[in-house]
């Protein structure tokens, strides 16, 4: 990724350096239980653990010559270590250590992006309860429908987090295996025993059984939740951007005050972050079919799924790990305009309580059908001639007939509307 999405903290995991060094920390470790097995000679993990240091530069450069990665990494370890690294990788092939590695990076990645996650909840929680009463206009088809709070709306975002964070979890998990189980899996040259040190001294799982890499499925689990994560923050940036539209303006990102919107147009303050996250959105999504398609590879194993792990592993995790401290920072610093979201609720002057008015014609005994219909019309006048929904319904004598000035006055109020938000927020925020 370039650096202009990326935060060091993931690009040090998905660099050169911290792969190598744990391609060296599985080599170590696999030499360790070949000594207690007696399989090579003491001393061979702790040479090489001494005096290996991992230069990348030296490891391209034989890589340009022997044209295999894990060959020009055993390579410079030799150089490094002397004549006892010739025991390393005995039985072992390039894919155990290679996709030991990757899971390892994965999980390392995964970690941080889980921090990213709380830290998004912390956020939500706090300002879903602030703006818990804050009434603003419910919106399906993007056309206005019926009152609920700002905080609701944000309390939707904290609960998909919430099951974000329990889906990357589970995915972490799954990617949590290790498997040194040599050519084709069968353990023909390395002992079992090997494979289970190795995965307690890295703290992964042995992978039940291996062909020559370990199943890809787990991987497009991994890949398919930060897809799904990718798209709940792209739920959130596309609402910011919604309602910091100059005819809506309930909300507006935070605007520094030397920041400049538009180099023609000095009036604007644009959305620039949210639609930000929108495209970064779409790149993370984009390696989701990758992964998947990387499931069926060719008997016991082909390199087809090498190249696109090489660029999905970290385009996709730093990417989404960019995304999520970027919406966090939106959120913690929002703007919010309480009193035009009251306006916006009042622009369609009581249409949005058409609802209940039909609901209650109902009660006094008129068929559904009827009670929609003789609503609807008055709507529809309303809307043409900007007229207030209750002002019409209250010369209507039929409707006065069936539902009582007093009653009909209660029913264009906002506050029964919010008479549930307390039990909503005990479940959410249980």
């Amino acid at each position: 990724m370039i650096k202009r999405y990326s935060r060091k903290q993931l690009t040090d995991i998905w660099s050169e350096e911290n792969k190598y060094k744990i391609w060296l920390n599985i080599e170590i470790a696999a030499a360790e239980a070949m000594e207690k097995l007696g399989q090579i000679p003491r001393g061979v993990a702790s040479n090489v653990k001494k005096k290996t240091k991992i230069n990348v530069s030296r490891i391209h450069k034989i890589e340009a010559e022997v044209k295999h990665d894990v060959i020009a990494f055993l390579t410079s370890v030799t150089e490094k270590a002397g004549i006892k690294a010739r025991y390393l990788h005995q039985g072992m092939t390039s894919s155990d250590i290679v996709d030991t590695s990757f899971n390892i990076q994965l999980i390392q990645s995964g970690k941080i992006i889980l921090n990213d996650i709380n830290q998004i909840l912390k956020v939500l929680k706090r300002q879903a309860k602030k703006y818990k009463f804050t009434p603003c206009m419910g919106r399906s088809h993007g056309i206005h429908a019926e009152p609920i709070t700002f905080g609701l709306k944000l309390a939707s975002f904290y609960e998909e987090f919430k099951r974000n964070r329990k889906r990357l979890i589970n995915a972490i998990d799954e990617v949590s295996t290790c498997a040194i189980s040599g050519a084709v899996g069968t353990f023909a040259n390395i002992n079992p025993r090997v494979e289970k040190h190795v995965a307690k001294k890295l703290g992964l799982k042995v992978e039940p059984i291996s062909t020559q890499i370990i199943p890809r499925d787990r991987h497009a689990f991994y890949f398919s939740v930060l897809g799904i994560i990718a798209g709940s923050i792209e739920r959130v940036a596309i609402e910011i951007r919604h309602l910091q539209r100059t005819e809506v303006y309930e909300l507006q990102e935070y605007f520094s005050k030397k920041q400049k919107g538009s180099s023609a147009m000095p009036h604007k303050k644009n959305p620039i972050l949210s639609e930000n996250l929108t495209g970064l959105a779409r790149m993370v999504r984009s390696t989701v079919v990758p992964a998947l398609e990387n499931i069926a590879l060719w008997h016991e194993r082909d390199i087809s799924h090498s190249s696109v792990e090489r660029n999905i592993g970290p385009d996709a995790n730093i990417t989404i790990d960019f995304a999520l401290v970027r919406l966090t920072n939106i959120l913690d610093n929002m703007i919010v305009y309480p009193k035009k979201m009251l306006e916006n609720l009042n622009l369609t002057k009581g249409l949005i309580f058409s609802q209940e008015v039909m609901l209650e014609l109902t009660k006094s005994g008129l068929t559904r059908e009827k009670s929609y219909k003789v609503v609807q019309s008055y709507a529809k006048k309303c809307f043409a001639e900007n007229d207030n929904l209750y002002d019409v319904l209250l010369e209507d004598k039929m409707v006065i007939n069936k539902i009582s000035q007093k009653r009909l006055k209660s029913i264009f109020n906002y506050s029964k509307h919010f008479k549930n938000i307390n039990f909503i927020f005990r479940r959410v925020f249980k």
